[in-house]
């Protein structure tokens, strides 16, 4: 019962945290941290053991997954610069910096296990980037590459991990073969994850009721992170996609269904993220006690490590502005700002620590693995020092460079999407023949109806209107259902299309399906 007590401890202080962390204005993330690792040094307080090889494909799944609904496959036709350059560069540039600095810093590292050390610090935490940007008003431009960057970056680091891991086991060194394997494996997930993305829309088609779409949805991410796994292809990159398939494929008409999904991923993915991040403060106790190394002699090699992983993303990201302005793109970084806030971003979280607690004991040979309590202790000194630091100070830095967004800037976004979807609604009843021969009143009713629906759709609050409708109730419901149908259908297509605001435009969409399942039957 310890387990389970500890874990529903969990989930009740996830709830606290983000009640305290809205008070407060800051991420319940960083906070869950703070409190379980300080739990967790309290005497007799119970020790929660989960086995390193569950700890990604119990949680990487659904927090992924969560996270690349609010995407889509245009804003990857944008951003397929920042992703190649971000998920892949960086994070083979950090892990060699990593690995050399640990290699000479540390004794009796050899150069595989430095690789493997850098693999696993080098990759930013999607999830921990997407919980922080929200409470901050980052700028969408900003957090979209976050985004972007975060939903693959795991998989360049799995690979490199894997490969670097394999090979000190053996006693071998890390080739060129690695290359092969993160392609392979890249392309194999895609595959996997569009084919499971065309079998999940079937299926859906199948099961009618909106509580069994959700519990489709919960099943896929596993599933299909098992089944690439299986074949040794990326389960991270396969569960982008067939998130990524999923939305694309859905349909303007399935209001309700749209609702009660991401209703249910909205609780899926704010209990899992509290979980996962408690487990982690959890887990720090027992790693500085449970590994034999001399902690003080590890202090100023944990130092540098930390400083390089910050140093190493500002240069990269330094490196890539002038190539942004010279485009005449404002695709981020195109200004030294950008530097700062995407630098201090670049937080690490459970796949650094599921990666450390995946290191085996001993080499194959059963002698033990050199320099293994180093390397654990390192990158939970870098897990700490880049997910909490900046975690509590982002707010204070977005506002002292003057980048927090204005809640009227996504306000300004979000009424244009419901003037489109107004001009839709409207152009759609025009075409009908439910205006033809209707008296002044009823006409009147529509302009009323239409004007209330933008001012709805834009999240600007009004007085409701009056409805006015008894002696032409049939018709009335009619018209309101045709209107609605082609303002959904216009915000499916805006959601596609290259360079849109996806966050904007399900914020419009959802109240359409909410005002969509009002309308009488």
């Amino acid at each position: 019962m310890g387990t389970l007590a500890v874990v529903v401890g969990l989930m009740l202080a996830t709830v606290l945290m983000v009640g305290l962390g809205d008070r407060i204005r800051l991420p319940y993330p960083v906070l869950m941290i703070i409190l379980s690792a300080g739990a967790a040094f309290i005497p007799g307080f119970p020790q929660v053991k989960i086995e390193p090889e569950l700890i990604l494909p119990l949680f990487l799944p659904p927090l992924l997954f969560a996270t690349a609904l609010k995407s889509s496959w245009s804003v990857f036709r944008v951003r397929w610069r920042s992703i190649v350059l971000l998920a892949v560069a960086l994070v083979v540039v950090t892990t060699a910096t990593v690995a050399g600095a640990a290699w000479l810093l540390v004794p009796g590292i050899g150069i595989p296990a430095a690789i493997a050390l850098g693999a696993m610090v080098a990759p930013p935490d999607p999830v921990a980037v997407e919980s922080i940007a929200g409470k901050v008003r980052m700028p969408r431009r900003l957090s979209g590459v976050l985004q972007s960057e975060g939903l693959f970056n795991d998989a360049t680091a799995i690979v490199i991990f894997q490969t670097a891991l394999a090979a000190a086991v053996a006693g071998q060194d890390v080739g060129p073969g690695i290359i092969v394997s993160f392609l392979l494996g890249a392309v194999g997930a895609a595959a996997i994850g569009l084919a499971a993305g065309w079998v999940t829309r079937k299926l859906t088609d199948f099961v009618t009721n909106p509580i069994g779409h959700s519990a489709v949805t919960l099943v896929v991410p596993f599933a299909v992170y098992i089944a690439a796994d299986s074949v040794h292809a990326s389960g991270v990159v396969a569960v982008v996609v067939v998130a990524l398939e999923i939305r694309r494929g859905g349909r303007a008409d399935a209001a309700q269904e749209r609702v009660t999904v991401n209703a249910f991923w909205d609780v899926v993915e704010l209990m899992v993220t509290g979980i996962a991040f408690g487990l982690v403060g959890l887990e720090v106790r027992q790693v500085i006690e449970g590994q034999q190394t001399n902690i003080g002699a590890l202090i100023w090699p944990a130092v540098l490590i930390c400083v390089l992983c910050f140093a190493v993303r500002a240069a990269w990201l330094a490196l890539l502005v002038l190539p942004s302005q010279r485009r005449g793109a404002n695709a981020p970084p195109s200004n030294a700002k950008d530097v700062v806030v995407l630098t201090w971003c670049g937080m690490r979280g459970l796949a650094t620590l599921a990666l450390a607690l995946a290191i085996p004991s001993t080499l194959a040979d059963g002698s033990p693995f050199p320099g293994r309590g180093q390397i654990v202790l390192l990158a939970v000194a870098v897990l700490l020092s880049t997910l909490v630091l900046p975690g509590l100070t982002l707010p204070w830095l977005m506002n002292r460079l003057g980048l927090a967004e204005s809640p009227e800037t996504q306000r300004q976004i979000e009424q244009d999407l419901a003037s489109r979807a107004e001009e839709a609604a409207m152009a759609a009843v025009q075409a009908s023949d439910l205006l033809d021969g209707v008296d002044e009143k009823r006409i009147e009713w529509v302009k009323r109806r239409l004007l209330q629906l933008h001012t709805e759709l834009s999240g600007t609050p009004t007085d409701a209107v009056k409805e006015e409708r008894s002696e032409f109730r049939g018709w009335a419901i009619t018209v309101q259902s045709l209107a609605l149908d082609a303002a959904r259908a216009e915000m499916v297509t805006a959601r596609g299309e290259t360079g849109s605001d996806t966050v904007a435009a399900d914020r419009v969409l959802h109240r359409l399906d909410l005002r969509t399942m009002l309308v009488p039957d």
